[in-house]
């Protein structure tokens, strides 16, 4: 079997050997002229063919021809098209730059044909921000947010203000693998929710994949957000930044080697203690409430062939009541990557990243009396990759990663009236793998496909103790059994998955296409969360020999059509996604610091299903898009509610989000945003008891999820106004900066984030119904408005 697979590959490689001898390649970067930066997603148009290809993360090409004259095209969406004529004997090296729109060039040709990517590509249920689009959303304090905005956008919702994460396709949070540069950020929020951890000025490119995932992902069954940062300007130095009213944030970058290697260093500082210093005496006691951030990334290009990136994220949110007390977490993420060019078609990138999330608890007023807890989560990953550029109408990707996963989910420890209790919990060990290979193929003008394989796995590992319960009747705690101890590096339990993802392009006519994608997932490790929503003190643990990974499949269907010379881009999907092992919990689960928390989970079956509309119009004075989703999304667990379906915490039927932007004139704009949705499902008793002038609430029939709190719905403004150009003499600036006023919550809506009962405090009438009162809890109940200031020199 082993020589007949090492003979089948010498003869693939052969002949793709032979195929090469016959044609030529040319081959390059596409960059941005102003800064250096490689440009992901770039079209280069062979006009010849009328095909061509695109660039890669690393804004890196390869076309495959007959020798001849050709004529290339590179287009960029915002970016002029660039012509070049190339006479192909032999393999070529190009790398062109490309300007933007208003840098206007004798040489550039400006393409009277706008982009249509979105329905010639074969990507669907992929949602791409350009940080140009993201910076005109008007947001909470003025301030950019990745997270936030990607809200906007069908299939992707939150359970309110204030919550952690977001949900994307009726998948919770822990559901979704964030991406920085490769490495994972386990909590993607500061100050609870109302920030992402994402500096935007570091952020070069975003794209969410809801579903159709490639088979170079894995590890998530709801969504993948990769995000990458920006190389640095390797041409200038600049120096950015903005004063707002909840932080201010500063960016430098600049070459390293003029156009050969670059640097950025961006952070940022929230100040509401140092502001409010001055008005309270809370924070005299050593109290502390901010969040800060450190991102970092250089890049060299040692030759030709070889280019090495570096990256690293420091970030962490604090919130101490004294210099005792309160709560505090934060992430650490490193990344070093190796571009390396095999040949003109062969393109390699090695990664190795290490990220680390963590979080600390402490109360207690003096050490006779008190609590400490920490906790964290640790990966090391090492991860090849390649991308064969076969032809132009076939490219192979293929490569593997393994992830060592370390849990560290309590060192605790407890002192009652000087007694000290050691309550941690040890430490559990897994390692993850995979290897995938890929390949987009277009089988006609018309019908492109892309078909993979993933082979992943997971091995739960000592050293430790593990456990193993009995099976009761569904919905009641499970006990210990027998308890084992494994040695270190000992195998406890092993899992494999075969995830095959396939998707297609047909392209109806020039401005319609209909596109079909299928994907299997699996999830090694799980969030363990039954609040409201995902907070930072929620913890993670891997798959066990108690605990199965999860696995999803989704099909999805979409028409994709473009308008007016493709000025407005329309789509409708629908998609079903079918989940198994899904994680809910017993009444009553205890959760934190709990050795035997396997005992209190249990696990079902899950589905969503719904449909996404989208409308964009990308071009002219008025801009902006309409997108609405109808979805939903339930879970089956033996146990739960009788045993039959119910609404997850954050199913919403109904989703709707409006986003516009107005330029008034080159210096003055407006923009607006509108959500509605559909409020989220949450357990109310159904009855009540009365026992010695107390009200027991009752939910009779274990219900779960079983009424609606009310609708969500929010209108923002924003107003853009940007400094002059030029001095009074005539000549520019060299500063270039804004002011950003915006309006949060503009018609004061007290938007439910929760709703719970108390019994009032009267004392009670005799004979009469004890009184019970409904209490809603909003986040942001009231306008916020808010101004910022950004600069750029």
């Amino acid at each position: 079997m082993k020589r007949t697979l090492l003979l089948g590959l010498c003869l693939i490689f052969s002949a793709l050997h032979a195929f090469a001898q016959e044609k030529v390649t040319v081959n390059g970067y596409v960059k941005d002229a102003a800064n250096g930066e490689d440009l992901f997603g770039a079209n280069v148009l062979v006009k010849e063919i009328g095909d061509g290809a695109v660039t890669n993360f690393y804004g890196f090409y390869s076309i495959t021809l007959p020798p001849g004259t050709y004529t290339l095209e590179y287009r960029y969406v915002g970016y002029e098209t660039l012509v070049k004529t190339v006479d192909l004997k032999a393999n070529v090296r190009m790398d062109v730059e490309i300007r933007s729109e208003q840098q206007q060039l004798q040489e550039v040709v400006v393409s009277a044909e706008r982009e249509d990517q979105n329905v010639t590509s074969i990507e669907m249920s992929v949602a791409k921000l350009d940080m140009q689009t993201i910076t005109k959303v008007p947001a909470f304090a003025g301030e950019v947010d990745v997270l936030k905005t990607i809200q906007l956008l069908p299939g992707v919702s939150t359970v309110g203000e204030g919550a952690s994460g977001f949900n994307v396709r009726g998948g919770s949070v822990g559901q979704n693998l964030v991406l920085l540069d490769e490495a994972p950020v386990f909590n993607s929020s500061h100050l609870l929710g109302f920030f992402s951890v994402f500096n935007p000025d570091a952020v070069k490119d975003i794209k969410l994949y809801k579903g159709a995932m490639p088979s170079r992902y894995g590890g998530r069954i709801s969504s993948i957000l990769d995000i990458r940062m920006k190389e640095g300007n390797n041409k200038s130095y600049d120096v950015a930044g903005g004063i707002g009213t909840i932080f201010s944030r500063l960016a430098v970058e600049g070459p390293i080697q003029k156009e050969k290697s670059s640097f950025i260093i961006a952070g940022r500082r929230s100040y509401a203690d140092v502001l409010a210093k001055p008005f309270t005496d809370v924070l005299d006691d050593g109290a502390q409430l901010y969040f800060y951030d450190l991102t970092v990334k250089t890049n060299f290009n040692i030759n030709e062939k070889n280019r090495v990136f570096a990256s690293g994220y420091f970030g962490r949110d604090k919130f101490l009541f004294d210099a005792r007390q309160g709560f505090d977490w934060g992430n650490k993420t490193a990344t070093i990557r190796w571009n390396h060019l095999f040949n003109d078609r062969l393109f390699s990138n090695f990664t190795a990243f290490y990220s680390n999330y963590d979080y600390s608890l402490a109360f207690g007023e003096n050490d006779i009396d008190k609590f400490e807890w920490t906790s964290e989560i640790s990966t090391f990953n090492f991860k090849p990759e390649f991308s064969y550029f076969i032809n132009t109408n076939n490219e192979l990707s293929f490569g593997g990663d393994v992830t060592v996963y370390q849990f560290d989910p309590a060192n605790a420890l407890g002192v009652s009236n000087g007694e000290v209790s050691n309550i941690s919990l040890d430490r559990k060990f897994g390692m993850e793998s995979a290897v995938y290979a890929g390949n987009e193929q277009k089988l006609s003008s018309a019908l492109t496909v892309n078909y993979g394989l993933r082979l992943s796995s997971f091995s739960y590992m000592g050293p430790g103790q593990y456990y193993e319960y009995d099976s009761p009747e569904p919905g009641v705690r499970k006990t210990v059994t027998s308890i084992s101890e494994a040695d270190n590096l000992e195998t406890i339990q092993t899992y494999f998955n075969l995830e095959p993802r396939a998707s297609f392009s047909l392209l109806v006519d020039p401005t319609s296409s209909i596109k079909g994608s299928y994907n299997r997932t699996a999830q090694y490790v799980h969030l363990i969360s039954n609040t409201v929503a995902s907070n930072p003190l929620d913890v993670w643990t891997p798959s066990t020999n108690n605990i199965e990974p999860q696995t999803g499949q989704q099909v999805s269907l979409g028409y994709f059509r473009n308008f007016n010379d493709n000025m407005i881009e329309a789509s409708v999907e629908t998609y079903y996604r079918a989940t198994k092992n899904q994680i809910d919990y017993i009444d009553g689960a205890d959760l934190l610091i709990n050795p035997y928390l396997e005992g209190d989970l249990l696990s079902g079956i899950g589905r969503a299903y719904g449909v996404e509309l989208y409308v964009q119009k990308k071009k002219g004075k008025l801009n902006g898009w309409v997108s609405y989703t109808l979805g939903r999304t339930e879970l089956k667990v033996d146990g739960i509610n009788n045993n039959n379906w119910y609404a997850t915490r954050y199913d919403q039927t109904h989703n709707v989000k409006v986003a516009a932007f107005y330029d008034v004139t080159p210096r003055l704009s407006f923009s607006a945003n509108f959500s509605y949705i559909t409020g989220t499902p949450t357990t109310f008793p159904t009855d009540r008891f009365e026992w010695q002038d107390y009200v027991v609430p009752y939910n009779f029939g274990n219900g779960r999820n079983n009424v609606r709190i009310p609708d969500y719905h929010r209108f923002d403004l924003g107003a853009t106004l940007n400094g002059k150009t030029v001095k009074r003499n005539g000549k520019p600036r060299k500063v270039t900066d804004q002011f950003v006023l915006s309006v949060y919550n503009v018609y004061n809506r007290r938007n439910p984030f929760s709703i719970y009962f108390t019994q009032g405090r009267d004392r009670p009438v005799a004979g009469e119904p004890l009184p019970t009162e409904a209490i809603r809890v909003a986040i942001i109940g009231s306008i916020f408005p808010s101004i910022t200031y950004n600069f750029k020199f």
